[in-house]
């Protein structure tokens, strides 16, 4: 399960407004800010990229399996015609999830035709995928 960024704020929320007890008191109650405090930084990461991250994903991902079509089959035709809806994160995500499902079975094809220029191009999206989702712990300095 992912959690998304509703959820994690509301499980932080849990977290600052349960009162301690005596006995807790001390380095586990900092331990606990502190884990709030970086949930909530890489929230904010999420949601200052997540709808621009996810529409470029779901931008590339339909290009490449809508360029497929003529030599893999119509099967990826259908990559056109899936759209990001309203544009929030749960309709980009579910636009993406079917893609995602679609790029599979496309690199799996590619694979099975040893079509290596294809193969390396799949590969440079999935690594621009996660490098554009890609967040940082606090106190990490960027490009590490």
């Amino acid at each position: 399960m992912t959690p998304t960024a509703p959820e994690l704020l509301a499980g932080c929320a849990a977290a600052l407004s349960a009162v301690p007890n005596a006995e807790d008191a001390g380095l586990f109650t900092t331990t606990r800010l502190r884990t709030v405090a970086t949930i909530d930084m890489l929230v904010a990461q999420e949601c200052a990229t997540g709808s621009a991250v996810r529409a470029w994903e779901n931008t590339a991902l339909r290009a490449l399996l809508v360029g497929a079509v003529a030599k893999y089959g119509a099967a990826f035709a259908e990559a056109g015609s899936i759209d990001d809806g309203d544009l929030s994160l749960a309709a980009l995500d579910a636009a993406n999830a079917r893609l995602r499902r679609l790029l599979i079975r496309l690199h799996e094809a590619v694979e099975t035709a040893s079509d290596h220029k294809l193969d390396r191009i799949i590969l440079a999206i999935y690594r621009e995928m996660a490098r554009r989702r890609e967040l940082k712990l606090p106190g990490e300095k960027p490009g590490t």
